[in-house]
């Protein structure tokens, strides 16, 4: 073979060498995902590691004309819009914190257990699986409040226990309140359901139930806040290790265009709206002074970051970050 033949050859098998990568992959290619990827988000807060659980959302289609107390209904729906969104309704998030401590695996509330009639709710199971954390190595649970999206998760459908092998902390007052058959019996009809549900997802941790009061350490270096008014007793939660904190709010506040961004809205689920009012500036400003990282229960997913005071209220500053390393 001459030299011009070898090297035609030669260069007609370096092309197809060449393609044939471009080839493979482009054959590889998966199809496109219809699913989001799974929703976990992790903090270090000094030696301990919380991992923040998505557990789905409700989506709102209009805000109620009585969602808002004392606003009219025009002045809620452009704070809807002014947050970006495009109106009339809004996604409400459901998230829960998860916390490694030197007593084991801590949950803060338990979510919707996929049990409030949306299909879009009960993501928990597939995020903690997803995140690598299993339900039977959560020792503790810290109950912040008794509402049904943070306690609902405690027990399956068929009411058999999703922790099993999880002690149960609730706040004394909650428990007073909602366990009171009197307070029951004079309740409106539209929170009867309430106190029902409250009994049905405690029954199967009877023995495993522990009351706490303000000021408590619930679990290693997490210390219980008093933030009552959305309800009775309701509690948030600082985490602290050395220089590091990170304050779980719970409820203090609704979606943050509600009353993080109107602190003085009062929202139909704030039982006490004058306390929970009270009790948010009180806080937001105490986080906004000490910059403390905060997780907020309806907070859109990461659903951490910062609290900065404005001219009229607060803002959200969503953490673009993480510092686990």
């Amino acid at each position: 073979m001459d030299r011009r033949r070898i090297f035609a050859a030669s260069a007609a098998l370096a092309g197809i060498a060449l393609a044939a990568p471009r080839l493979v992959l482009a054959q590889a290619a998966p199809p496109a995902a219809s699913a989001q990827a799974p929703g976990f988000y992790r903090i270090k807060v000094g030696a301990h590691t919380a991992t923040i659980v998505h557990d789905g959302f409700v989506r709102v289609a209009a805000v109620p004309p009585t969602f808002v107390r004392n606003a009219p209904p025009e002045v809620v729906a452009a704070a809807v819009q002014a947050a970006g969104l495009p109106g009339p309704g809004y996604d409400n998030f459901f998230t829960i914190t998860f916390l490694q401590t030197p007593a084991g695996l801590v949950a803060f509330d338990t979510g919707t257990g996929g049990q409030l009639g949306s299909a879009t709710t009960g993501q928990i199971a597939a995020n903690m699986r997803a995140a690598g954390l299993d339900p039977a190595a959560v020792t503790r649970i810290v109950i912040s409040h008794f509402h049904g999206d943070h306690i609902s998760g405690l027990t399956n459908a068929d009411n058999s226990l999703v922790f099993p092998n999880a002690q149960v902390l609730v706040p004394a007052p909650e428990w007073a309140f909602w366990m009171d058959d009197g307070q029951m019996s004079r309740a409106p009809e539209a929170m009867r359901g309430g106190f029902a549900n409250v009994r049905r997802r405690f029954g199967p941790y009877a023995a495993k139930v522990e009351q706490y009061a303000a000021g408590a350490e619930v679990a290693p270096g997490v210390r219980a806040i008093a933030t009552h008014g959305h309800t009775p007793g309701h509690m948030s939660f600082m985490v602290a290790d050395g220089s590091d904190s990170l304050l779980i709010l719970g409820d203090l506040t609704a979606n943050p265009m509600f009353n993080l961004t109107n602190p003085g809205w009062h929202v139909v689920f704030d039982m006490d709206p004058n306390a929970a009012e009270a009790t948010r500036r009180r806080i937001f400003d105490q986080a906004a002074t000490d910059r403390t990282r905060c997780v907020g229960y309806h907070f859109p997913f990461p659903a951490n970051g910062y609290i900065a005071k404005t001219a009229d209220g607060y803002r959200l500053i969503p953490a673009l970050w993480s510092s686990v390393v």
